[in-house]
């Protein structure tokens, strides 16, 4: 019996010895296996995160396109909004003093203009009417005729061409652009004597300018300097002017009339609104 199993245990032993190793080897198996999925979950997961690294730089890329695109529109409409303001403000100013001298009210809107224009009297259509107000108001009277004789038309009406300019400004600070648009032709065809026919040019090209329609603008602007470029508004003309040329595409141009902007009217306003315009466009080029 002892014998017997003796040789039971002798015969198993081994055959136990032989289970144990197949066991550590399927273990080890296992085990690589499993280190090998890890290994490729973990490739898997750094592609992912550089691919979310890569999308990330794109939107940020994208991100700061548009906020250079945002500065630049703000900039544009604050220098727009600027040289309205100031425009605005200038006229303001000199309406101040027309109400406090109604008298002067057409010398106060354009300082170029005649001192005796504002008071001489509305014209007659007696022309002997006219020939005995001529005589009594004297030599303001006889210019103011003159004047309106070399293109043929009658004599200013001043008090009339100051109401239809006004009302046409009004429209214009109430941004009715449409309606200044009007009321400024209308003032430029029936006074082209007035005194305040510059301005009136000058305002038909900005109520033009603010609604975009850059062609018309620019015809207006391009009209006040070939008709007064000794006006005082000849430098904002110039300035809106190549302001246009650039809204239209006409970089080229609208580059050369900034500069001859800065050149001509050096330490003006206009001229230091054409060189910050200067400056933005040759940023736009580097970029």
């Amino acid at each position: 019996m002892a014998g017997a199993i003796a040789s039971a245990m002798l015969f198993g032993v081994p055959a136990f010895a032989q289970d144990s190793r197949l066991s550590l080897a399927d273990r080890v198996s296992r085990l690589e296996q499993q280190a090998q999925n890890q290994n490729q979950g973990g490739t898997t997961l750094v592609n992912q995160v550089q691919a979310l690294q890569s999308q990330l730089q794109q939107m940020q890329g994208q991100i700061e396109e548009l906020q250079h695109q945002l500065q630049e529109a703000n900039d544009k409409n604050k220098a727009q909004a600027t040289d309205f303001d100031s425009r605005i403000g200038r006229l303001e100013g000199g309406a101040s003093a027309a109400a406090g001298n109604p008298g002067n009210a057409a010398n106060n809107a354009n300082p170029a203009a005649a001192p005796g224009a504002a008071a001489t009297p509305p014209a007659s259509p007696d022309a002997g009417a006219a020939g005995k107000a001529a005589a009594a108001t004297g030599a303001a009277a006889t210019a103011t005729a003159a004047t309106a004789g070399k293109k043929g038309a009658a004599p200013a009406n001043p008090a009339g061409a100051q109401a239809a300019y006004d009302e046409a400004f009004k429209a214009l600070r109430a941004g009715d652009y449409a309606t200044a648009s009007r009321g400024f032709r209308s003032f430029i065809q029936q006074y082209p004597d007035s005194p305040l026919l510059p301005n009136a040019y000058y305002w038909l090209g900005e109520s033009y300018y603010v609604t975009t329609n850059y062609q018309v603008a620019l015809e207006a602007f391009q009209t006040l300097l070939s008709q007064f470029p000794q006006s005082e508004k000849a430098p904002d003309a110039m300035l809106k002017a190549g302001y246009s040329q650039i809204e239209l595409k006409q970089v080229d141009a609208g580059k050369a009339t900034l500069k001859s902007v800065t050149t001509k009217y050096p330490g003006s306003n206009a001229a230091k609104l054409a060189q910050e315009r200067l400056r933005r466009l040759q940023s736009q080029t580097a970029n």
